[in-house]
């Protein structure tokens, strides 16, 4: 038994280390091939939209529910101790500086992350990348850094949009179910709100897109037993990216709590 559980663990002392290793290599290759040569802009622009445009619905359904949510929660937490009034900044906070970001990086990393893994790792057990290969073209240049900087240019846009959509369903409950002023309601908003809060969100959405990113490509090129693995490096895709977006969350806020009060 014992042996076993040592086993098992320097397993996966192993692979935490190939993984680290690999996603290092990975992250040199394309930050090499992105400056090196020409970009393919049709593949960037096809995964602009797949990433982007495809996602969008989901994300605002996602913001708009976050939002009412919020809204209700601390609304009825509040109500207890005659401090209602506080709902629009709170919500407009959370929002804005974790909610909105975290929320939707989450979404991408489940129907993006998942959908890359799965692809590169199809492509993979078809010998689509050898011939990617054998035809002199990095696969890393005309797979990978595509996809990369679609995440990188889209996930800002996406929580752009959740931001407002989600202080637009903070509006509604507070409006219907809190009986608030909805005059008052957004100028509340607008005056808690800085923009020190929203570029403390905002910025995070471009680690959050590496996140993503980087680590379904690297499990999607790792695959090498059969389609049965594809299954496997898909879901080990979305689990490692979600992991990423919510501890990197907590170092990002920090750092950026840090700076702010330097500032």
């Amino acid at each position: 038994m014992i042996q076993t559980v040592t086993q098992s663990f320097f397993i996966y002392i192993r692979e935490c280390l190939e993984f680290m290793g690999g996603m290092g290599v990975l992250m040199y290759q394309v930050a090499r091939d992105t400056v090196r040569g020409k970009v393919y802009v049709r593949l960037l622009v096809d995964q602009i939209y797949q990433v982007g445009y495809k996602s969008f619905p989901l994300i605002l359904i996602t913001a708009f529910s976050t939002g009412m949510v919020m809204a209700l929660q601390y609304g009825l937490g509040l109500e207890k101790f005659g401090g209602k009034l506080y709902v629009p900044k709170l919500v407009s906070l959370t929002i804005l500086r974790e909610m909105g970001p975290v929320f939707t990086s989450l979404m991408l990393a489940a129907r993006i992350g998942a959908g890359f893994a799965s692809e590169i790792g199809s492509m993979v057990v078809t010998q689509q990348v050898d011939a990617i290969r054998a035809l002199g073209t990095s696969p890393i240049k005309r797979i990978v850094v595509p996809r990369v900087l679609a995440c990188l240019v889209v996930l800002p846009i996406l929580i752009a949009f959740a931001n407002l959509v989600g202080n637009i369903g903070g509006l509604v409950i507070g409006a219907t179910e809190l009986q608030l002023n909805p005059h008052f309601y957004v100028l509340k908003v607008l005056t808690t709100v800085t923009l020190s809060d929203y570029m403390s969100g905002f910025s995070k959405s471009f680690f959050f897109a590496m996140f993503i990113s980087i680590p379904s490509c690297y499990y999607g090129l790792t695959v090498k037993n059969g389609t049965k693995e594809v299954g496997i490096a898909t879901t080990k895709a979305v689990v490692v990216s979600s992991i990423l977006i919510l501890v990197g969350n907590f170092f990002l806020t920090k750092f950026f709590w840090i700076i702010e009060k330097l500032n």
